[in-house]
């Protein structure tokens, strides 16, 4: 190769390297950015229950609408059964490693999750109950919920009313959720013992009765076939049972069944929380009697707004000073409306239902 041929070589191979200098100089910048974007992205985590509940379906799909409305990175994570807190604690670890700036949780073991909500929190990471508190309830930064205490005297209220004269001679079972009684479970049960006039000797715990006309407790898990177990249960300790309180609608679907199957469900009265389309549907039907509606697609969203705000502003949510509990109301749903118990009919319901 002559002198000019090994300066045009020399100039092609300057050439190049300065090509390939500038193109990893862009890669890397790329990368920057790319690490640097998602360092700013907002991670919001929703853990429920279970995702069988329709009651959990529709707070899953409030939180992930407004998640896409304020352009956040929705993750949604649930239980493989009501109670299943092994696979929350799971999933709060998962969340925290993805760098979330909030989880929101319907806590299934109220009190067994706290050690892991304490350990996001340290982190710095915004913690939000929705629908049931935890235990303690300020072990959370916030809770959106139903006054579920509320809830229960309402269809309390209702039965006995609803009952009349008759009430003082009733026979009360009640289909409660886990026996470890997370704080919704006590809540609601409570409240319909309050409304219907019932005495327990210990507000710590249900199942301390002091009252002739309780039946007895047991626990359908939440579902409809442990609802039905549990009924059936129920039916065999006292067979004139009139009276049912369940902790949700497919837990008063199951004890309906239940007693449909004994021959009993033309004189009992069945009373639930949750106020979802398909519960106002039994409603309607004749298979509940009142229930109480919640929103859980308002909570979703309004913890997904806090949630936001907290990841851009640091500032965490608070109802009042000093309170940290967002009340999200409650209405009683019943085509059989008795006088001084406010309530909305099935026509009304279905309208709201889980707004």
């Amino acid at each position: 190769m002559d002198h000019q041929g090994k300066k045009r070589a020399r100039g092609a191979i300057g050439a190049i390297s300065l090509t390939a200098l500038c193109a990893g100089a862009l890669a890397f910048s790329l990368i920057g950015a790319g690490g640097a974007f998602a360092a700013d992205k907002i991670i919001v985590g929703l853990i429920t229950k279970t995702n069988t509940n329709p009651f959990f379906a529709k707070m899953k799909e409030g939180a992930e609408a407004k998640a896409k409305e304020l352009g956040v990175d929705f993750r949604s994570y649930a239980g493989k059964y009501d109670g299943d807190n092994t696979g929350q604690v799971d999933a709060v670890e998962l969340l925290m490693n993805a760098g979330a700036k909030a989880i929101m949780i319907t806590p299934s073991d109220t009190k067994a999750i706290v050690p892991s909500i304490e350990r996001a929190r340290k982190a710095g990471i915004l913690v939000i109950a929705l629908d049931t508190p935890l235990d303690p309830p300020d072990a959370a930064d916030a809770t959106f919920a139903t006054d579920n205490v509320k809830a229960g005297e309402l269809i309390g209220e209702w039965a006995v009313k609803t009952l009349g004269d008759k009430a003082k001679d009733a026979h009360v079972a009640y289909v409660d959720a886990l026996v470890d009684q997370p704080s919704v479970d006590r809540a609601r049960d409570f409240g319909f013992s309050k409304g219907f006039g019932i005495e327990n000797s210990d507000w710590k715990q249900y199942g301390h009765e002091t009252d002739k006309r309780v039946a007895g407790h047991q626990w359908g898990k939440g579902s409809e076939q442990g609802a039905r177990a549990a009924m059936e249960t129920l039916l065999q300790k006292d067979p004139n049972i009139n009276v049912v309180y369940t902790i949700n609608e497919p837990t008063a679907a199951g004890a309906f069944a239940a007693l449909k199957a004994a021959g009993k469900s033309k004189n009992a009265i069945v009373v639930s929380v949750d106020g979802g389309c398909p519960g106002v549907k039994n409603v309607a039907a004749g298979v509940i009697g009142a229930t109480a509606q919640q929103y859980p697609l308002l909570m979703a969203s309004l913890g997904v707004e806090a949630a936001v705000e907290y990841a851009k502003s640091g500032k965490k949510p608070a109802a009042t000073p000093g309170l940290d509990f967002f009340n999200t109301g409650v209405s009683l749903v019943t085509d059989k409306p008795v006088e001084g118990v406010p309530s909305i009919g099935t026509k009304e319901g279905l309208a709201k239902c889980w707004g």
